[in-house]
């Protein structure tokens, strides 16, 4: 165990190692998260109503056509709207990461609190993506909710350490 927590930038193999500060890392997997994996156009062209012209005006345009010419359930419309969505919130909280690990980083918080809050905050991202995404009841949909805390809890654990450390 001790050895996947290292492999992970939790623990140092000894008292005198360093642990390397994947901050940039969980930048660049969750640039790639918000803006590719979440990105709506890839579920629009699966299902064939994706339009170059003005892909942001797809499902407004075209998403009740689609229903009514049967391309689409009202189900996966649905579906396809909760994607745009969760697209936009991790864009937007894209910066409060970016922050948080660059007031961490510079403040000197120590790499495997960076690392743990990073790895905290990609684990409740990508829980997050998925409820928003693939659950459409109320019944479940407000643990979208405190996954987001979740996440937004783990950036603004950043910020409070930098801070300690800056006030110092």
């Amino acid at each position: 165990m001790s050895s996947f927590l290292t492999t992970i930038g939790l623990r140092a193999t000894s008292p005198l190692d360093t642990v390397p500060n994947f901050g940039p890392a969980f930048l660049a997997f969750h640039f790639i998260w918000a803006y590719g994996v979440l990105s709506s156009r890839t579920l629009k062209q699966w299902y064939g109503i994706d339009h170059q012209v003005s892909p942001r005006e797809d499902l407004a345009k075209y998403g009740e056509a689609a229903v009514r010419d049967g391309k689409l359930t009202r189900k996966q419309l649905d579906m396809l709207k909760r994607n745009e969505s969760a697209h936009a919130n991790s864009v937007e909280n894209y910066s409060l990461l970016v922050g948080s690990l660059l007031f961490a980083s510079y403040a000197g918080v120590p790499s495997q609190i960076i690392n743990a809050a990073g790895l905290s905050y990609t684990i409740a991202r990508i829980i997050y993506g998925g409820v928003y995404i693939f659950v459409g009841t109320p019944k479940w949909s407000w643990t979208r909710g405190l996954v987001w805390w979740w996440g937004n809890l783990s950036c603004l654990t950043l910020l409070y350490q930098a801070g300690k450390r800056l006030s110092a």
